[in-house]
């Protein structure tokens, strides 16, 4: 089969790789999408019927993106007419003396709920002693899975092409791009990657290791001893709270909806594992952690998981993402390292990936998500 031509081909069909190409698609680009799992998939990282939106980080270059997810995920949904958030609103539960905690705080502007106040709102759950609580009003449910599948249904709308079941076989980099798949062969003048757990591998074969850690995440949901206790029907909200096993690990929750009374709460971490070894000797170690948290602080669920599925973080050293081209192939680019917390932020992580595609100045300041700043994890060969 002879050589496919395009402008731009993105490799990973997660929410970040198809959010990068719908906005090159719409930017009259001729994008070639390629995955290597036939669609959908739960293989990756972006699986799953919810994710949390919120405006409750503490770093500027975090929430500085915030407003305009929101108005990009509402953009979609018009365009694909199909609703994919749900507001909630988030409790941010954490230590007083806490500095994340407390500059969560300033950008929420907000000032703690009392416990009185708590109580008499959310009397189906036991506020941790020693623990404080602040309210993002805004935050709230992406419909993952409804979400992503809309993205990519728009993407072709605009001209995309998606080729699912093709891994990619062979980089080789150029002015023109030749990229190899059992199926055969495809040039472009740049690439994106954004393949999830599986970039290393690819990263590795274009002569640069990053310090990428992937993580098998055990996603756990709780029964509701009364259906509906803590359901998103009746206006039950998302909760993170910080440092909650009295380590640097979160926990987070989000209220029964995806499972008829089921309550979606789980550990902000996992077990170091390669990404097509995920299902091998399961670690319930975490499992333990949070049934424990559930116990205590939820005593309308049942402490055991009624079902625990699986997802694939992939990991940086501080947790931040990798947005930023290639050291030696400038038209090549590279989305990695989201850590667990990327997903709300696709909308406007696939326009930066588009902007950088097109050497386009960025819409934001991304020097916090350079490659350089790992500088002495990095290996580089010719």
């Amino acid at each position: 089969m002879g050589s496919q031509n395009f402008d731009h081909i993105v490799i990973g069909a997660g929410i970040q790789g198809s959010f990068t190409a719908y906005h090159l698609a719409k930017n009259k680009q001729k994008t070639l999408l390629l995955e290597q799992f036939i669609l959908p998939h739960s293989r990756g990282s972006s699986h799953g019927q919810s994710r949390i939106i919120r405006e409750a980080y503490h770093e500027d270059y975090y929430t500085c993106m915030i407003p305009e997810c929101y108005r990009l995920w509402a953009e979609v949904e018009a365009e694909a007419n199909i609703n994919i958030f749900r507001k909630t609103g988030l409790l941010v539960i954490g230590a007083e003396e806490d500095r994340d905690f407390q500059a969560i705080k300033r950008v929420l502007q907000q000032e703690n709920m009392t416990r009185e106040q708590f109580a008499e709102r959310f009397s189906s759950v036991q506020l941790p002693v020693g623990k404080s609580v602040v309210d993002d009003e805004n935050a709230g449910v992406l419909f993952a899975d409804r979400g992503l599948k809309a993205v990519q249904a728009l993407f072709q709308r605009f001209g995309g092409v998606i080729h699912d079941g093709e891994k990619v076989m062979e980089i080789i980099p150029g002015s023109t791009i030749t990229l190899t798949t059992k199926n055969g062969k495809y040039q472009a003048r740049s690439v994106v990657i954004t393949a999830g757990p599986w970039a290393q591998s690819l990263l590795t074969s274009i002569g640069i290791e990053l310090p990428l850690q992937t993580l098998r995440i055990n996603v756990c949901y709780w029964k509701e001893k009364i259906p509906g206790t803590y359901g998103i029907e009746k206006n039950f909200p998302c909760f993170i709270d910080l440092r909650a096993l009295g380590n640097k690990d979160d926990v987070y929750g989000l209220p029964s909806n995806e499972y008829p009374g089921l309550m979606k709460i789980c550990l902000h971490s996992g077990t170091p594992s390669q990404p097509d070894e995920r299902d091998k000797n399961p670690s319930d170690e975490d499992i333990k952690m949070v049934s424990d948290f559930v116990s205590k602080y939820f005593p309308g669920l049942v402490p055991v998981p009624a079902v625990v599925e699986h997802c694939m973080y992939t990991v940086t050293p501080d947790k931040d993402f990798i947005l930023d081209h290639h050291s030696t192939h400038s038209n090549i680019v590279i989305g990695a390292g989201f850590s667990g917390h990327g997903f709300k932020f696709a909308p406007v992580i696939g326009k930066i990936l588009s902007e950088l595609s097109l050497t386009s100045q960025p819409s934001y300041d991304i020097s916090s998500f350079k490659i350089s700043r790992f500088q002495s994890f990095v290996k580089s060969t010719p």
